[in-house]
Parts: structure tokens; C-alpha cells; sequence
């Protein structure tokens, strides 16, 4: 099948972070670009701004013309979230368009490129952004399909010349739904693999399963580069021609003489230690999950030929990604923190580096559970992770894709959680329990919507400490 004959591409959840890169690298190429989503966002409103139509009600008198006069030269791109009662999906369906899932489309415009591929289930948005920012820095020609929207490009699509037989794709493989076995990548990047989407796996050792199976589908000419916690686990009887591991302090490339950067607490230089002179780096992110994450990246562009000095530079003024620690307002009376986090695992790792940052300050966090089935399967450990805090404001659940499970709501985590103040909150009154509170460092945590709240929030804290 050949993608570049479609005249029309139309994007079912068009908003998706995932799905919005791959739009845009269509209308980058000339195609007529159009789609639904659920609800306007920041994100769509700036697709519609670069010229995409985009409308918000399921319905078949919504689908552009075009659509429906060129089907034969219309391919249309659906996400797993849309539902099976979706309207213009089946309408579509029964049609006969030419319907494909994204994993399956963002495995045909890789397939003939070499790919750098980068599968975890956390850390995965913040590797592949760090290794196209080193690549267009670095002036390599490359395309980044990208899972957050970067801070120094302001988009998750990010390109550097035109595209030709010798462009670098960056993507990531994403273990929802197995996408990433649709991808057969030159450079495979494991940065982890906790337990996650047992609703679709049944149990961690399936998912492990799928991990195996994305290390299978590695180039025998590339090269597995894999965390060294989850090297073992994954790659034990798997013959690979060319392994590297990777670590904070282990593996054959690793941090040393960690230090901190001279007037900023929580962005951190240290000694990239395994190439063959050590090199030392000073990060332009915070968190000690972002020096694993940077050695990552500085291997896999090292091994397509990017000069050490040149990832030095870039790793120095990588921005970072939209809702990964992302610092929201920084005052001397208050810090407001954003970030994605949505798995306990990646919720202790941000709240310990907070931590460190902020020693002695009070730790407000404001977090929204984000899928029945998720927060069912780790309800223990969000309870753990979220007791970090000195106070936890818990929202209701975001049920994305999901229908109401019997039993399971937010009251599964907060009952367990041991914070020294804790309190359950929804949308209509989260605003007004943050204005009740005298606030010292505030987080707020999840992949739902809770964003939505980010600049309300930060309009609170700028006129009550700032006015």
C-alpha cells in the first residue's frame, strides 16, 4: 500500500496527541487534512490555525466534502479511543473507505526510512523529544513523530530538510494496543517496562510478551539500547547482534559525579561515562529520570554519527515537552509544577525529584486518575506514591475510552493514601479548594483533562502571590 496516493486524509480523534503529529506531517506534504474529535483543545485549535478542518459533533453531515466525493483518494485514521457506536466510523466503514488505525499508518511512513524507535512505558515522550532536538540541532535531516508537544518547537511533529532516502524518522512505540509492533525500527530504545494497560495485556508477563517482540523486530543490523533494570527481563534468549545498556549508575553507559547546577536545584550536570573520553553534561530539564533519559538519547544519536560536542550543546538547551515537569509558575513565594505523570512508578520519581528540589517546602499535589481499569490494577501503588505529598487534593477518575467499572472510583486510592492532609475534589470545585489553601510548592498530576486546569490555576497563584 502506498500512502502518498491519498488526496484526503481524515482523522477520527484528531486532537490525539499521537494522531495531531501525524496530521500535521501530512499537511506538511500537500494533502487536504480534516477530522473529529471529542472536544476543542489548545491542541486542536492550533491544527485548525494551520489549516486543518475540524469540527466536535459525531455526526455524518459534519464530514467535509471532499471526503465524501474522493473516496477512493481518502484514507481515513482512527484511534482505538473512538467508540464502537462512533457515527462517522461506521458510516465510513460501511462505505468501504480505505480505514486504518494510526500504529498502522506511522508503520508505513517508517518502513522506508531508518528509524529510531524508543518503547517504555514511562520515559519514552521525553527520550524521543530529546533525541530529535539533538538531530535537528545537530542539523541531521529527520522527521520526529512525537508524543508531547516540545517546548522548543512548540509542536510534536519536528523536522529538519526535506525528506529523502537518508532521513532519520524518530517515533515512539507505544505499547498501547501493541502499536509498536507495527514498527520495524533500525535503532530500538527500551527505557522501561512496569506493569501498565492490563486491560489489554491481562497481566504484566503478556505485556513483557510484546516488549520481547518489539526487541525481536529490531534491524539485525541496528541496535537494542535497553535500561539496564529491564535488560535481563527482556532480552534474555533473544540473540542480538548489537545490545548496549544503560543506567543511572549501571550498565555500559552511565552518570557519574552527579552534581548539581550552579544556582539552579534540580537541574543537574554530570559525567557521561562509557564513550571512550568522559563527557560531562549539563541538562536543561530538572529531575534525575531526565539524566537516564538523556544518556539514552546521547547513545542513540552518537550512533548515527551525531559528534558528542554537538549533543553536549543540545542536551544543554533542550526546553523539554509540554506537561513533563513542566514549571508553570516559579516565584519566591510559590512554585506551580505541571506534569503528565499517570502510573505510580512515574508519579514517585517526579514527587522525589520535587522533593529534592524543594527540601522543607510544602508539597501540595493535585492528582486526577486517569482509566477505571488502571486505577483498579495500581490503586495500592497510587496511594503509595501520592503519600509522598504533605497534602493531596485527589479528583474523580477520567474515564477516556473507558465505561464505569462497578466498585472502582478514586475512594480505592484516596482511603490508602497517608499524606498528612488529603481531601477528594471534582472539577466544579478543585478551583476553589486551591484558593482555600496556603500554598507553598502545588503539582498537578495525570493524563486526563486536568490540564484544563493549568492556566486557571496559574491566574489564581499569579494574583494571589504575585499581584
Amino acid at each position: 500500500m502506498d500512502i502518498n496516493t491519498y488526496h484526503n486524509v481524515y482523522f477520527l480523534g484528531i486532537g490525539g496527541i499521537g494522531m495531531s503529529a501525524i496530521a500535521r506531517w501530512f499537511l506538511k506534504k500537500g494533502v487536504r487534512v480534516s477530522g473529529y474529535d471529542r472536544t476543542p483543545t489548545a491542541l486542536t485549535t492550533a491544527l485548525q490555525q494551520e489549516g486543518m478542518h475540524v469540527h466536535f459533533e459525531d455526526a455524518v453531515t459534519n464530514i467535509p466534502a471532499e471526503v465524501i466525493t474522493e473516496k477512493d483518494k481518502t484514507l481515513v485514521v482512527f484511534t482505538p479511543a473512538i467508540p464502537k457506536d462512533h457515527r462517522e466510523y461506521n458510516y465510513l466503514k460501511a462505505q468501504g473507505y480505505e480505514i486504518m488505525k494510526r500504529s498502522e499508518v506511522l508503520g508505513l511512513i517508517t518502513r522506508n526510512y531508518r528509524t529510531i524507535a524508543v518503547a517504555g512505558t514511562h520515559g519514552k515522550t521525553s527520550t524521543s523529544s530529546m533525541i530529535a532536538h539533538i538531530l535537528k540541532t545537530a542539523r541531521v535531516n529527520m522527521v520526529g513523530f512525537l508524543g508531547g508537544i516540545t517546548a522548543n518547537y512548540e509542536s510534536n511533529l519536528v523536522m529538519e530538510g526535506d525528506v529523502n532516502p537518508n532521513t532519520i524518522i524518530v517515533v515512539e512505540a507505544d505499547e498501547f494496543d501493541r502499536s509498536f509492533l507495527r514498527l520495524f525500527p533500525h535503532t530500538g530504545v527500551v527505557t522501561s517496562a512496569d506493569a501498565d494497560h492490563l486491560d489489554i495485556y491481562g497481566s504484566h508477563e503478556n505485556m513483557l510478551t510484546s516488549f520481547r517482540d518489539f526487541i525481536r523486530q529490531v534491524n539485525t543490523d541496528g541496535e537494542v539500547i535497553i535500561h539496564e533494570s529491564v535488560d535481563a527481563l527482556l532480552t534474555s534468549g533473544i540473540p542480538l547482534r548489537n545490545k548496549i545498556t544503560y543506567g543511572m549508575s549501571r550498565g555500559q553507559f552511565f552518570a557519574g559525579n552527579i552534581t548539581v547546577a550552579r544556582g539552579r536545584n534540580g537541574f543537574f550536570e554530570f559525567d557521561l561515562c562509557g564513550f571512550d573520553t568522559v563527557h560531562r553534561i549539563t541538562l536543561g530539564v530538572p529531575g534525575f529520570h531526565n539524566v537516564e533519559n538523556a544518556i539514552a538519547a546521547a547513545i542513540a544519536c552518537y550512533r548515527s554519527g551525531v559528534s558528542m560536542e554537538a549533543i553536549k550543546s543540545a542536551l544543554t538547551s533542550f526546553r523539554g515537552v509540554k506537561r513533563r515537569f513542566e514549571f508553570i509558575v516559579q516565584s519566591d513565594r510559590v512554585v506551580y509544577v505541571d506534569d503528565y505523570a499517570h502510573h505510580p512508578t512515574e508519579i514517585e520519581a517526579f514527587l522525589n525529584s520535587i522533593r529534592s528540589m524543594y527540601p522543607g517546602k510544602k508539597l501540595t499535589v493535585v492528582f486526577q486518575p486517569h482509566l477505571f481499569t488502571r486505577t483498579r490494577d495500581f490503586a495500592d501503588g497510587f496511594a503509595k506514591s501520592l503519600s509522598l505529598a504533605d497534602e493531596v487534593l485527589l479528583m474523580d477518575i477520567y474515564p477516556a475510552r473507558e465505561l464505569p467499572i462497578p466498585g472502582v472510583d478514586a475512594d480505592m486510592i484516596f482511603k490508602q493514601v497517608t499524606a498528612k492532609t488529603k481531601e477528594r475534589c471534582n472539577k466544579s470545585d478543585l478551583l476553589e479548594k486551591i484558593k482555600a489553601r496556603e500554598l507553598e510548592v502545588l503539582t498537578t498530576v495525570g493524563a486526563g483533562d486536568i490540564d484544563t486546569f493549568v492556566q486557571p490555576i496559574k491566574e489564581i497563584l499569579k494574583t494571589r502571590y504575585e499581584g
